[in-house]
């Protein structure tokens, strides 16, 4: 199980419920604290030893980020979706949002995942399993023209990145947390060479993306000798 689960169709009728104000913030978090209910009683009954909440809450696998992160500016969900992507109508394609970029210097609202995962731990005997997103998959939130005042350079801005990932771990670790995934899907895409020209384009090469890619996602680890980490990419 990476993680994420579809959502189901009561699920997605509230989001857009609740977008429109046809029911209140209790009543949607009743809708979705039972979509998370029905993803762990599946995944139990289909006889898994770890189980996770399947990403119910989130509007994408690394959205906690940007609900939980001051300074990232300007976005929308394709901030997430942009590139090419297949379904059963064929090839859909995404521009990249043109003003997406971090524009002040980040600071931690509040937790990414803690409420996340204290529900997940609550429900389930198994090995709840939280996932957080890979410090080299934020570079989409760099621009050399946007944030250049806040962070002249992307190395600038990875670092802090990793600074507020590794607060993150230590909080679910405080939890209780006893397995991490980090989710780093950015380095399949960096076999397509549309994709990798943008990053490459960011100022560090393929070959750095993937030396200085794995340091970050080491750093964001190290010293957690209580978690197990793994790896989704």
């Amino acid at each position: 199980m990476i993680g994420s689960l579809l959502r189901p169709a009561s699920l997605l009728a509230a989001q857009k419920d609740l977008a429109i104000g046809t029911i209140t913030a209790t009543q949607f978090k009743e809708i979705e604290d039972g979509a998370v209910d029905e993803a762990v009683s599946l995944q139990e009954s289909a006889g898994l030893e770890m189980v996770t909440d399947g990403e119910m809450r989130r509007q994408s696998f690394q959205s906690q980020m940007t609900a939980a992160v001051a300074g990232l500016g300007e976005f929308d969900l394709d901030a997430f979706l942009w590139g090419e992507w297949y379904d059963e109508q064929g090839v859909q394609k995404k521009r990249r949002p043109r003003r997406l970029g971090a524009i002040a210097k980040l600071k931690r609202l509040r937790s990414l995942s803690a409420a996340e995962f204290s529900y997940l731990q609550n429900k389930t005997n198994r090995i709840p399993k939280i996932t957080l997103p890979s410090p080299g998959l934020w570079a989409n939130f760099w621009s050399p023209k946007y944030s250049r005042d806040a962070y002249p350079t992307l190395d600038d801005f990875l670092n802090d990145i990793v600074a507020i990932l590794r607060e993150e771990v230590t909080e679910l670790v405080r939890l209780g947390a006893t397995y991490i995934q980090i989710d780093a899907p950015h380095y399949g895409l960096l076999l397509d060479p549309s994709t990798r020209s943008y990053y490459e384009g960011l100022g560090w090469s393929f070959d750095k993306w993937l030396s200085s890619g794995i340091e970050l996602d080491n750093a964001v680890m190290t010293g957690f000798h209580e978690v197990t980490f793994g790896f989704h990419v």
